[in-house]
């Protein structure tokens, strides 16, 4: 009788154990969702989720390096040609007005032939007006204009003071009594002072 009950625990004890190891693995089944709406709960798709989310961070950074080296690229492409724009820029900077001087480098040489021929002074003074006047005028057509200093007062920002003499009046004391090289603009901008004779 005893052994019939010892059989009966044992037959009672496995199927315990059986119906524990279900029920351990239906609950282990149940704790698995793929819906990402639900939390906290394990989801089959987190490892794959991972590894997606650092491919494409990956992608992301390759495409910030290409991004970064054809700008680098492209600023010292940029940078070359500004310098060599810059270096053309100087070497030529005088070219438009040199040309527009040899036409009075023209005239000037016809000039000097003729006085070496011609003893016409008259007309060897009305050549030589005309090639002034023709220089004067290609120089302010690009921007060259002459300052007005003489009669004006003093200003140490526009004139150098050679020297002093008394004025020959009150009204020319602290003002330009002679110019003794004249002064000029170049687009409005001062490129030389005048030398001037300032009266005391």
């Amino acid at each position: 009788m005893s052994e019939q009950t010892s059989e009966k625990e044992q037959v009672i004890n496995e199927n315990a154990d059986n119906l524990s190891a279900t029920i351990n693995e239906e609950a282990l089944a149940a704790s698995i969702n793929t819906d990402d709406s639900v939390n906290g709960m394990q989801h089959l798709d987190d490892e794959i989720g991972e590894e997606s989310e650092l491919e494409k961070l990956q992608v992301e950074l390759d495409e910030t390096k290409d991004k970064y080296m054809r700008l680098v690229a492209e600023f010292d492409n940029f940078r070359k040609r500004n310098a060599k724009e810059r270096i053309e820029l100087i070497q030529t900077a005088g070219k438009d007005v040199i040309q527009s001087l040899l036409d009075v480098l023209d005239d000037s040489e016809r000039a000097q032939k003729q006085m070496e021929t011609s003893e016409d002074l008259i007309q060897i003074k009305e050549g030589i007006n005309l090639v002034f006047n023709k220089l004067q005028a290609t120089l302010q057509h690009k921007g060259l204009k002459k300052m007005e200093a003489k009669n004006h007062a003093f200003d140490a920002d526009l004139h150098e003071a050679i020297t002093e003499i008394p004025a020959p009046n009150e009204d020319m004391v602290g003002k330009v009594i002679d110019e003794v090289q004249p002064g000029y603009y170049l687009n409005d901008k001062l490129i030389r002072f005048a030398k001037v004779v300032v009266g005391k």
